[in-house]
């Protein structure tokens, strides 16, 4: 049973935040969707995205230094949690490092430290995407989190997850292909575990190596819930109207006034995911 002491923080912090306007949640709307074999959320943008959304080329970094008024707790020397500033679940967290980590640079094992310090607390849906072309909107290295409270769905397309976890490639979609997902072992050094899994997973998808390359040599994105971790290799973020990032597999799509939602509502997730995704070449 965890105590939930960052999440009770993350909601006081919230509550102050929209008070002094550090804290600007995105205006949606839902959209029923019919039944499908891979459910899926959708949401409607009501207002423009952000100008961090936007701009493109060099921008200034948000996180150097944070707004302290999304502060949530300083965990150590080198990561600190804030809330997403814009975000479309209350109690959006952002996991970042104090000082410049490249996000499309490897992933290092203080990072999964820090992750787990948080989970051991408040558990949820991590995701992480690897660059602009996996849904990452700051190069600035930060791992989000959105809570799940015990028993809750950790995400509509968990059950794609579970599956795939049991029989693997049964299906050889193409978004298979660019799939590979671990089961959490939970050994003495959570955090050891989790960072091996993470390299496992890279060279088994042609990622690379820190050892052997600078950077991933491919972009891809990251979930990770109490009981799997997944990475999906990537092609590019756009395809039919929409913006994907890891949260797209997970399950939640943000449509605008450009986006294709016939194609998405007609023919389901697995279609538009399958346009965005990098397989791997077996």
């Amino acid at each position: 049973m965890t105590t939930e002491l960052l999440w009770s923080e993350a909601l006081k912090v919230s509550n102050k935040a929209l008070l002094n306007g550090a804290l600007i949640p995105l205006n949606t709307s839902s959209i029923k969707t019919d039944i499908n074999p891979n459910p899926y959320e959708l949401r409607y943008l009501n207002s423009k995205l952000p100008n961090s959304y936007l701009i493109q080329g060099p921008k200034q970094n948000p996180f150097i230094p944070w707004d302290t008024r999304l502060e949530i707790k300083s965990l150590s020397e080198t990561h600190v949690l804030i809330l997403n500033k814009y975000p479309v679940q209350r109690g959006h967290m952002l996991l970042l490092t104090k000082s410049w980590r490249a996000q499309n640079g490897w992933l290092e094992p203080e990072d999964f430290s820090a992750l787990i310090e948080v989970e051991d607390d408040t558990k949820g849906l991590w995701f992480f995407n690897s660059s602009a072309e996996a849904g990452a909107s700051q190069p600035h290295r930060h791992i989000q989190l959105l809570r799940r409270k015990t028993g809750q769905r950790i995400c509509p397309r968990e059950y794609w997850f579970k599956s795939k976890l049991k029989n693997k490639d049964i299906h050889n979609t193409l978004i298979e292909k660019s799939t590979i997902i671990l089961k959490r072992q939970y050994s003495e050094d959570k955090s050891q575990e989790l960072y091996e899994s993470y390299i496992k997973m890279c060279f088994q998808m042609n990622i690379g190596s820190p050892q052997n390359d600078e950077k991933p040599i491919s972009p891809y994105n990251l979930l990770i819930t109490p009981e799997w971790i997944s990475l999906i290799r990537r092609s590019k973020e756009k395809t039919e109207g929409f913006s994907i990032n890891a949260l797209g597999f997970a399950g939640y799509f943000l449509a605008t006034q450009k986006s294709n939602l016939s194609l998405l509502m007609n023919e389901g997730p697995e279609k538009l995911l399958s346009k965005v995704v990098s397989p791997l070449k077996r």
